[in-house]
């Protein structure tokens, strides 16, 4: 009832899963993944222990292809079981057991594996590789929400859509710096769960992206005077300590991961002050 891909970025450091299925909350179930080990999906009857197991295996140094029978070993379900999973160097393997319901396949290309059950038909599959090697260049989280697109433009799971969700890993790269779950969204239960997951990219790309320090604008002249403007109107006296209150600013936006210093302003933070304060 779920099509996947689980896939790595070497360069980037970044490991992910990307999923949609006919069922509450899938991101509760199929998605694993760590900057230390891998990405797993587990799905079909689905074993949510495969994902944990799975991830210690990969962190062990266990090649993905080797990972599948030590998973389904004493696996009494082992046939209604399907799952995939990837190394952070990109190796990968999956499993689609003999019991899935059709149509139920899997592809494995460089970087990637990606698999489904109770699909449309094999072009499903097909589109989550086809859509993951055609964004190649991208950040892995838009290469997998693409994959999930072209497979749905091909007709996805036959019994229609609910739920969704994207994981990405990445040493370092999660909120404040201290932890490795870099992006983690999901649409639990919707009409168009792929459509809402594109939106939510947007979102966390403008409040969690880290600014590019090359591309600061220096807060002087004008630009400090329109700052002045909108502390003073969101009532965050800039007179009594301009750090402070421009820093006061960014919290309560919730853009603090934005935050360059005082002298200097990360242009996608203009363009949401421009936006949404004339309005206030």
């Amino acid at each position: 009832m779920t099509y996947s891909i689980v896939a790595a970025d070497p360069v980037r450091g970044e490991i992910g899963v990307a999923v949609q299925s006919k069922f509450l909350a899938v991101g509760a179930i199929v998605p694993w993944a760590a900057a230390d080990a891998g990405a797993v999906a587990t799905q079909a009857l689905a074993d949510v222990t495969i994902g944990p197991r799975g991830l210690e295996l990969l962190r062990q140094g266990v090649a993905p292809s080797d990972c599948v029978e030590r998973l389904l070993a004493g696996d009494g379900l082992r046939e209604q079981r399907q799952f995939g999973l990837v190394a952070t160097d990109g190796r990968a393997a999956s499993f689609t057991g003999s019991g899935c319901f059709n149509h139920a396949s899997s592809i494995v290309g460089e970087g990637f594996a990606a698999q489904g059950n109770i699909l449309a038909a094999r072009a499903v599959v097909e589109g989550l590789a086809t859509g993951f090697r055609s964004s190649a260049g991208q950040p892995l989280a838009e290469r997998l929400l693409t994959a999930l697109e072209r497979a749905q433009e091909a007709g996805g799971d036959r019994r229609g859509q609910e739920s969704a969700a994207l994981l990405v890993a990445r040493e370092g790269g999660g909120y404040g710096g201290n932890h490795d779950r870099m992006l983690d969204l999901r649409a639990d239960d919707h009409g168009a769960p792929i459509a809402e997951l594109r939106r939510l990219l947007g979102l966390h790309r403008l409040y969690f992206d880290r600014p590019d320090p090359a591309a600061a604008l220096p807060i002087t002249g004008g630009l400090r005077d329109e700052l002045h403007a909108v502390l003073l109107r969101r009532g965050f006296n800039p007179d009594a300590g301009w750090s402070q209150a421009l820093f006061a600013y960014f919290g309560w936006e919730n853009l603090e991961e934005r935050w360059l210093d005082e002298d200097r302003l990360d242009p996608a933070v203009l363009t949401y002050i421009r936006e949404h304060e004339g309005d206030r």
